[in-house]
């Protein structure tokens, strides 16, 4: 999929969004500035979060209240496996049928995921970003 914009970025992180059921984890992969928190941000309207969402880089993790499901969103980005997540707590979120877990920099604590998850890489281009989903 293309997106010229950080709209057309959310409304597929919305429409995403719409297929979960609770449980599902959600890992972003691009480089900085690629769209990670953007995609993220559409998942949480998909939800029905009404909250700002930001980004968690310091606190690792940050949880909204969505209409039915929880959004659990994670970013790994300071980590360098997942020792210090699990430590904080952090894996005993993923499957958790109340919620669903998005994750920014998932490859630096790999090892805390659980073993099906939805990947959505995320590629800058000269036309803006192409995204890529696929179930794993």
């Amino acid at each position: 999929m293309k997106s010229t914009s950080e709209r057309q970025t959310e409304k597929l992180g919305r429409r995403l969004a719409k297929t979960f059921s609770g449980g599902e984890t959600v890992l972003l992969v691009g480089e900085l500035g690629a769209g990670k928190t953007r995609f993220a941000k559409g998942i949480a309207r998909g939800l029905g979060v009404k909250e700002t969402v930001t980004s968690p880089t310091f606190a690792l993790h940050n949880r909204y209240r969505g209409k039915k499901l929880f959004l659990n969103h994670f970013d790994f980005y300071r980590l360098s496996d997942g020792d210090e997540a699990r430590a904080a707590g952090l894996d005993e979120y993923f499957g958790d049928k109340e919620g669903v877990c998005v994750v920014e920099w998932g490859q630096n604590a790999a090892d805390i995921l659980p073993e099906h998850f939805v990947r959505v890489s995320i590629f800058k281009t000269e036309e803006g970003r192409r995204i890529e989903i696929e179930r794993v």
